[in-house]
């Protein structure tokens, strides 16, 4: 099991790039089942989840491609024929985004038998939501051993009002609703990028969707889709670690490649610490200009400030002078870092959904797990700073969804190298 060593106490300077977003990738490769026709993705980031996520369409019956050399961002896919509607729990067990594929399988096939998710432990991801959505539009839906069988003779458009936003919820129905008879309206849906970049995609497909990114989405049923070439935005939760990365190492990065647009609430609070941010069109630089502040944060979904990011904030924080307070309001067990940056020597104390920093402390290094995908993120970049060589354990939870990520913080100054087992097998 591979490991990061880090050695903490450089600056990071220098041009970092950004990926695909690995959370745009997933669905845009799950909508590829709803045509006969090829679709070609670009910008897909070189993560663990995508190449799950190949071997999930591959097993139905799909031809998928990930190319290589020039080529390496790119997929093909063409699910001409899908032979076996089914997504096996030995190969979704270690993805959350597996419920992404019961939207489009029903809606093309008629039937799905789709594994109850797996992934990361940092919660409950209800996908209650998701059924509730696609019985309303006809579908009849059985659970037993660990699966979910959905039927249909074809799905038919329905006015669902999601009881909380949910974006897997949002892009699995959408996804549903652009074959079904008739029109779908979907009120209090997701506004993630992630929701837009995903409709854009059915829409170069012949899918009509009108207001996708606002909480009302409305969809005119079409009988067939065809294929087409899209590029997959920027990953704003990759561009918003390297922020963090620069301005918690006092250093001066450019982060390039990202879409500041979908940075806002990342940015007026990297403000707020005293983080210099200069916005580019597809770049953000960084400089760290003297002490960092203590500042609050509160997760909300889009365009609040995300989740995704509540972990690296929480390793920006225990170096910023003062008492800084983080709500976590999206996922319940999402505190799961917090032990590991209190061996590293941070003051936190966790109340319910409140976690409480108290700075500035000086990091120490030392042995820590990671525990899920930004959680191994906060780690890392707590041991940019730490005193020492610190060892993280685990980090495949961080391939999930960052590509290289040590490569790309090597380029810009930081001590970090991978390494397998220290002592081998016996």
């Amino acid at each position: 099991m591979d490991k990061f060593v880090v050695r903490g106490g450089n600056p990071l300077l220098g041009t970092i790039k950004v990926s695909g977003a690995k959370n745009s990738a997933l669905p845009c490769m799950a909508a590829a089942i709803l045509t006969e026709d090829e679709v070609i993705l670009e910008n897909i980031p070189q993560v663990r989840d995508i190449e799950t996520e190949r071997r999930l369409l591959a097993s139905m019956g799909a031809e998928v491609e990930l190319g290589y050399g020039r080529a390496q961002h790119r997929t093909r896919i063409k699910c001409a024929v899908l032979s076996d509607p089914v997504a096996k729990y030995e190969i979704v067990k270690t993805m959350r985004a597996s419920s992404l594929v019961l939207g489009p399988l029903i809606a093309r096939t008629g039937m799905a038998r789709v594994a109850l998710p797996g992934g990361c432990a940092i919660g409950g991801r209800p996908i209650d939501l998701h059924l509730k959505a696609l019985e309303q539009m006809g579908a009849v839906i059985t659970q037993d051993h660990g699966y979910l069988e959905a039927k249909t003779d074809r799905l038919k458009g329905a006015h669902i009002v999601f009881d909380k936003i949910t974006v897997t919820g949002t892009e699995d129905i959408l996804m549903a609703a652009v074959l079904a008879d008739g029109e779908t309206v979907l009120e209090n849906s997701a506004r993630e990028p992630e929701v837009t970049d995903l409709a854009a995609l059915l829409i170069a497909m012949g899918a009509k969707i009108a207001g996708a990114g606002t909480s009302t989405i409305t969809v005119q049923g079409v009988s067939k889709l065809h294929g087409a070439r899209y590029r997959i935005n920027p990953d704003r939760i990759e561009a918003g670690t390297f922020l963090v990365a620069g301005a918690i190492s006092g250093g001066d990065l450019n982060v390039d490649c990202c879409n500041p647009a979908h940075l806002a609430a990342l940015l007026s609070k990297l403000e707020e610490c005293g983080v210099r941010c200069d916005v580019g069109k597809e770049n953000v630089r960084v400089r760290s200009e003297g002490t960092l502040k203590a500042a609050d944060i509160s997760t909300e979904e889009y365009p609040g400030f995300p989740t995704d990011m509540q972990a690296q904030y929480m390793a920006l924080a225990t170096q910023a002078e003062g008492t800084s307070t983080i709500t976590e309001n999206i996922f319940e067990n999402r505190f799961m870092h917090v032990q590991e940056l209190v061996r590293m020597g941070a003051n936190i104390r966790v109340d319910g959904r409140t976690a409480t920093v108290r700075g500035k402390t000086q990091l120490s290094s030392a042995a820590v797990m990671c525990s899920d995908l930004r959680a191994s993120a906060s780690l890392v970049l707590a041991a940019l700073v730490a005193e020492g060589e610190t060892i993280l354990d685990r980090v495949y939870h961080i391939d999930r969804g960052y590509e290289r990520i040590e490569e790309k913080l090597r380029g810009v100054g930081a001590q970090i190298r991978r390494m397998g087992d220290v002592f081998g097998k016996k």
